[in-house]
């Protein structure tokens, strides 16, 4: 059965975030998402809130950037959420957007080289290794987290471009992509991913998680037209009654999808209506 979710917005104040998760776990929504987008929320922060104020509700965090995390850092953060609540948290790993790297003055010249290095040092960290390695970008000398996850948990990387799919199939566990995919771009993205993995002679389990814009209501139509006109070309999203939203997601789940997480406009009125509208509505119509 292919997994959903929806995604907090951080267009919304992070003392939303709580109205929210409460109303995507109490719906039975089986995963909420948050950005860690300059310059609006952390996603660490956000998504350990989260876990505490909800029951069962998975949290993913989409992308960490990792110009901004030192890779013992990161491994130490995510480890930290893996203990405090088994199962339950989800961590992806990305380049960032370049122009915010800029601004923060953490932009390298080598983000695929970088993305490499900081994906082996975390996922090593993790699985409780003690590290040493000197790399282009990511330097740790003799570190070990005093406090692992009981067992590995899955690290996963946000993609786009061939060489990043590529990469996140030979050294991720997993890969996150943009909203606006088409299903036809969905699978291309998994033979690259795939061809990653046979170049590292992969063959664990490796979750594909799709972003899917979506909007509702009388105008979302309208909203969707104008969220998605921001990228300057059409993009792959669904508007309108729950059949529809279910339609497209289940077009993203035949091309590769292993979940797919809703993702409404940045002007959505009513979010919490919207993690409602996923599980009871959405839910019930993908197998």
């Amino acid at each position: 059965m292919t997994a959903l979710g929806a995604v907090f917005r951080p267009q919304l104040p992070p003392e939303r975030l709580r109205e929210v998760a409460q109303a995507a776990d109490d719906a039975g929504l089986e995963q909420l998402w948050l950005w860690e987008d300059c310059f609006f929320e952390g996603g660490v922060s956000t998504a350990s809130a989260a876990l505490a104020w909800t029951r069962r509700l998975r949290v993913g965090v989409g992308l960490l950037p990792v110009p901004l995390r030192n890779a013992a850092l990161a491994a130490m953060e995510a480890a930290a959420l893996h203990r405090m609540f088994p199962g339950r948290a989800v961590v992806a790993l990305g380049h960032g957007v370049q122009t915010w790297m800029g601004q923060t003055g953490a932009r390298v010249e080598s983000p695929l080289t970088l993305l490499r290095e900081h994906l082996a040092a975390t996922r090593a960290l993790l699985r409780g290794e003690r590290v040493t390695t000197q790399g282009r970008y990511v330097r740790l000398d003799d570190v070990a987290l005093v406090w692992p996850p009981a067992s590995p948990p899955p690290v996963l990387a946000g993609a786009t471009g061939p060489r990043t799919l590529r990469l996140s199939g030979e050294a991720a566990d997993g890969t996150v992509i943009v909203a606006g995919t088409a299903p036809d771009d969905v699978r291309r993205a998994r033979r690259l991913i795939d061809e990653g993995r046979e170049a590292a002679g992969r063959d664990d389990r490796h979750e594909l998680v799709c972003y899917l814009h979506a909007a509702t209501g009388p105008d979302g139509p309208a909203r969707l037209e104008a969220e998605t006109a921001l990228g300057g070309r059409p993009e792959y999203g669904a508007a309108g009654p729950a059949a529809a939203i279910a339609e497209a997601a289940a077009r993203l789940a035949e091309a590769g999808a292993d979940t797919v997480i809703l993702q409404p406009t940045g002007d959505e009125p009513d979010p919490a209506g919207f993690v409602r509208f996923t599980a009871e509505e959405v839910r019930p119509l993908l197998t």
